[in-house]
């Protein structure tokens, strides 16, 4: 074993390595503390900057903190940035841009300076009341972690660590300055917060940070809607969501912030007839992640996580012993729309995960392929712009260890795909539209806008959906025979 002094020479290589890391990917550095240096403040790369490149993950956004007060800040930010904003600055943070090159490359940092600060919440506030510190050990005490409550003062490069940050860091644990339960009176986010970090960085939050989660969780509801969403999306967009969502619903925060998972926890029946739905829906999450082209997708990962949430309720048991769900598909999409609504997700990504939660089992209709023509072009209409999506969701919904029966369902949504391939080569699926459109309608039955253009185009949509594309003048007899049906 290393004695003392291996070991004090151990940990001064690495803090050396992570000034030494910060400083070469990062050479707005010393330039800009040299500016508050020349003002009269002091300046320190700070929380999330310094772990980040200790675990040699640093990218373009540096966080920074002063003594400086924010009216201060802009004026030595403004003439040096490319672009300053200050929507923070009632939080003492100043924002900026600022474009610089790095050996061969040119790259844009984004900046944030924050003065030295402390924030509190009472007990009745969804908002933190702000104020102002003098030291940067004042200000490490109060943020949210050790491994975030770490600084390298500039341009002397000093490395600041009162709190065995750099320790906590190499044993990947998560643990707070003060007492737990001060951190989180404090702010009671950071409970979200510790579970988001073990599923960003795949940490373990320490025993006594867990038992204050579980003995405060119900103070998460002080918390406004916007604040959790936004950690919650950081949270599923992570490496390792199931970690965090598993210290959530395990410590009874989940219940206040998205109550819809831990109720997924069904008792089984003496029979063990269905499945646990709670850890089927976590696998269903890590088989979409994995199907994932372009990074991570939050609105496929919610559609993951949220699409048997109307099981719960909707749950029987049958006369012959079976356990049924039925239209749990349609119960959840409205469960989805009402549980995203009140986190103030925005009204498109809403839609498209309750639509998704609505269709991922209208697939389960195909059989081996009895589908005809029409209903898988009623399948590729109904998904419009989410088809890729519905694809991934559909495929990750199949969880069986039966290998046999994972591989016909494969082999069937295979074939599936495929003949929505050949129908989209053949009829442009992905546009579906009337062969008349609302013009040639009006002209051909000599009417004037109205309901009953609206009423042509839904019935010529409807033999395009059934019978495939038509010829232009096969379409007008079409028309002209409902128009007649119609009038009489």
């Amino acid at each position: 074993m290393p004695n003392a002094n291996e070991a004090t020479s151990a940990l001064s290589q690495v803090q050396d390595r992570a000034v030494s890391e910060l400083l070469r990917v990062a050479p707005v550095a010393d330039d800009l503390a040299r500016r508050f240096q020349e003002a009269g403040f002091s300046l320190a790369l700070v929380g999330g900057s310094v772990r980040d490149a200790l675990l040699g993950r640093l990218g373009n956004d540096l966080d920074f903190t002063t003594d400086a007060r924010p009216q201060d800040v802009l004026k030595i930010m403004r003439p040096w940035a490319d672009a300053v904003w200050d929507v923070g600055i009632a939080f003492g943070t100043v924002g900026a841009q600022k474009e610089a090159r790095v050996g061969d490359t040119d790259r844009s940092f984004q900046i944030e300076v924050t003065t030295y600060r402390s924030e509190a919440y009472d007990r009745t506030s969804r908002k933190p009341e702000v104020s102002y510190g003098d030291s940067i050990e004042d200000d490490l005490v109060r943020r949210d972690f050790t491994v975030n409550a770490m600084a390298v003062a500039l341009p002397e490069k000093r490395f600041i660590d009162p709190h065995g940050g750099l320790k906590d860091l190499a044993e990947r644990v998560l643990r707070t300055p003060g007492t737990p339960e001060e951190s989180f009176s404090d702010d009671p986010l950071r409970m979200m917060r510790a579970a988001r970090f073990a599923a960003q960085l795949d940490f373990e939050v320490a025993p006594e940070v867990v038992a204050a989660m579980k003995d405060m969780a119900g103070r998460i509801e002080i918390v406004s809607a916007e604040r959790i969403r936004d950690e919650l999306n950081k949270l599923i967009l992570s490496p390792h969501p199931r970690k965090g969502l598993t210290l959530l619903v395990d410590t009874g925060i989940a219940s206040y912030v998205l109550p819809e998972l831990p109720a997924l926890h069904l008792e089984r029946d003496e029979h063990h007839r269905h499945k646990d739905v709670y850890e089927h829906t976590l696998i269903v999450l890590e088989q979409a992640m994995a199907l994932e082209e372009d990074g991570p997708d939050l609105t496929l990962r919610l559609a993951a996580l949220l699409h048997d949430i109307g099981k719960p309720r909707t749950r029987r048991f049958e006369k012959d012993g079976r356990v049924s769900f039925h239209h749990h598909e349609v119960v959840g999409a409205k469960m989805t729309k009402k549980r995203m609504t009140a986190l103030k997700y925005s009204n498109e990504l809403v839609k498209d995960v309750s639509r998704l939660v609505e269709l991922h089992l209208r697939f389960h209709g195909y059989g081996t392929g009895e589908w005809t023509d029409s209903a898988v072009r009623r399948y590729v209409r109904d998904a419009g712009p989410l088809l890729s999506r519905l694809h991934k969701l559909t495929r990750s919904d199949c969880t069986t260890r039966n290998r046999r029966k994972a591989a016909a369902l494969s082999r069937a949504y295979d074939g599936l795909e495929e003949r929505i391939a050949q129908l989209q080569e053949k009829e442009e699926l992905d546009s579906i539209r009337p062969d008349l459109d609302g013009n040639q309608i009006m002209q051909i039955l000599d009417i004037k806008p109205g309901p009953e253009v609206g009423k042509a185009y839904k019935h010529l949509l409807e033999l395009r959906l059934e019978n495939g594309p038509m010829e232009h003048d096969e379409a007008v007899k079409a028309l002209k025979e409902w128009w007649a049906e119609q009038q009489g």
